[in-house]
């Protein structure tokens, strides 16, 4: 089986629409959630690639894109890396407050060309990164990770490296909705937000959701 397009499939099973809690922003996202499951377990999985996270607004990541576009000073004409993009929410958002320069980073191939289209239908675009980039810094003035804490191992990799990345000086910002293994004790909260979400991806159709600042 060849890989197909990755645009092509993108704009085949998804729609364009508003984000619910980010309604100025639009993201390519999927109506069907279970048939977009469904046709990647048939034709993706069966190549390797990975679930199509980039297909979905995450409750983490519309927290965040909220926080950011409502205080732009904490992007503002900084460097910025937005980690585990997926859609590019979160980086569109930060282009869109103003900061001068953004990284979207995922390990995706289908995320990266996901969040081309999404950013190019928001009128902005940021620097596309397809890279494990845990471990590394490249001096970037603030870090921006959206509903990464749902996995226990993985938490502990990435929340290493944040806190190496914080004392450098970064600051270090999280969307969560509420996942398993986010450390509260390191973390500052910044606000609240009631997010509107599916069913057939979360337990409930709100999440309560909370943006925080790793302390240093």
């Amino acid at each position: 089986m060849m890989i197909p397009d990755k645009a092509e499939f993108i704009r085949n099973n998804t729609l364009l629409l508003p984000v619910p809690h980010v309604p100025e922003l639009q993201l390519y996202v999927a109506a069907e959630v279970t048939r977009i499951w469904e046709k990647t377990e048939e034709d993706l999985e069966k190549l390797g690639l990975p679930p199509p996270f980039w297909a979905f607004a995450w409750a983490g990541g519309q927290g965040l894109a909220r926080y950011v576009l409502d205080h732009p000073e904490l992007v503002q004409g900084k460097r910025v890396l937005d980690f585990a993009s997926g859609s590019g929410l979160v980086a569109i958002a930060a282009l869109k407050a103003g900061a001068s320069n953004v990284i979207a980073n995922d390990i995706d191939g289908f995320a990266a060309e996901a969040i081309r289209l999404n950013a190019a239908a928001n009128g902005v675009m940021p620097s596309i990164l397809l890279a494990d980039l845990v471990g590394s810094d490249d001096g970037w003035d603030t870090v921006l990770a959206g509903d990464i804490c749902y996995d226990r191992e993985m938490t502990a990799r990435v929340m290493a490296w944040l806190r190496r990345v914080r004392a450098r000086g970064a600051d270090v910002v999280l969307g969560d909705p509420g996942r398993a293994y986010l450390p509260k004790g390191e973390l500052e909260q910044l606000a609240e937000y009631r997010v509107p979400t599916s069913k057939a991806i979360e337990d409930s159709e709100i999440k309560h959701t909370k943006v925080y600042r790793l302390k240093a």
